[in-house]
């Protein structure tokens, strides 16, 4: 199984940081940006498994990038992670396509089951549509066999 990409968008170096060094231990890619501009820039030109969004950013909110995301990359997996206890925040994210809200600070273990969830949903579904199109595929086959 190929290793999957994780970006990190968020302006605060530390936590960059640490998710960056928690991430790598568990075997992912990592890649960052402090800026929605720049992450927004890496996720047009790299595919990415899972996105871990902030939602105060110096350049955009996250909810903005959540937008650009679901329009462009809309399988990839969007996690906010915010210091801002805020209802609003919580659902206007989600109703712009991210799949989980977390607060900070953190807690790693409950960040990696939430990524290692998230991806296995995200794998489940993707099999799921493989079938279908093989399914679909040996059905169409049998038909031409039948002519």
């Amino acid at each position: 199984m190929a290793q999957k990409k994780i970006i990190i968008v968020d302006d605060d170096l530390g936590i960059v940081e640490s998710f960056t060094e928690i991430l790598k231990y568990q075997g992912y890619l990592v890649d960052s940006a402090t800026t929605a501009r720049d992450g927004i820039k890496k996720m047009s030109k790299t595919f990415y498994d899972l996105a871990l969004l902030d939602i105060k950013l110096p350049d955009k909110n996250g909810t903005e990038i959540l937008k650009e995301i679901k329009e462009n990359k809309p399988n990839m997996i969007k996690i906010m992670v915010t210091g801002f206890a805020d209802l609003d925040n919580a659902v206007e994210s989600l109703n712009h396509g991210a799949n989980a809200y977390i607060m900070k600070p953190v807690n790693p273990e409950e960040l990696m089951k939430l990524i290692r969830d998230k991806l296995l949903e995200k794998e489940k579904k993707e099999m799921l549509s493989e079938d279908k199109i093989s399914e679909w595929i040996e059905n169409r086959l049998n038909k031409l066999d039948e002519i």
